[in-house]
């Protein structure tokens, strides 16, 4: 429901554990603050990661901040969305192949959830659009091998920034790159 096919993969959460419903299992006044990078499959017959139900599915580390080890890791949880405080600048993996080129975004503050990205290479000088793949994973049809890549980011929030060269013409497909350019 959270992480509507993709889309929300990046975007940060404060979550904290329900004392008021569940005395026996939450910390009082406990919170953390988590990024949603995946989604929990439906099974379609009424479990915890089926509509209308919310699920955050957090490590054992993070759980701990806000919960006692017990009752299977489930508990009440109250939770909103946060800005994205990140250290370092976005990071650009590289994958795919000389034809198909997928990019990994990661690292991203603000809102956290990217809505659109364009890759430009140093030959040609336009702004391609990328689309969305599937969550932080964005694919162009160009061939960009040998050039410098340029980067333009707008979050759900509206906010923009280019990432110029930040990936050099010798890279490779399997290698990541980080900016010195960071959304707040």
């Amino acid at each position: 429901m959270l992480f509507r096919d993709g889309e929300v993969c990046g975007a940060c959460y404060q979550v904290m554990c329900d004392y008021r419903v569940d005395p026996k299992w939450c910390l009082i006044r406990r919170s953390v603050t988590i990024t949603a990078t995946n989604f929990c499959p439906p099974n379609n017959h009424g479990g915890w990661c089926d509509p209308p139900y919310h699920h955050f599915d957090m490590s054992m580390p993070a759980f701990l901040r806000i919960a006692r080890q017990g009752n299977e890791g489930i508990v009440p949880v109250l939770y909103r969305r946060v800005a994205c405080k990140r250290r370092g600048g976005v990071r650009f993996t590289l994958k795919g192949q000389s034809n198909f080129n997928m990019v990994m975004i990661s690292n991203v503050g603000g809102s956290g959830d990217v809505k659109a990205v364009w890759i430009r290479g140093s030959r040609n000088g336009v702004w391609l659009p990328m689309h969305r793949n599937w969550g932080a994973n964005w694919q162009s049809s160009a061939d960009l091998r040998n050039q410098r890549l340029s980067f333009k980011m707008t979050l759900v929030d509206g906010k923009t920034l280019v990432f110029l060269s930040v990936v050099p013409s010798t890279w490779r497909f399997g290698q990541t790159f980080s900016s010195h350019n960071q959304f707040f």
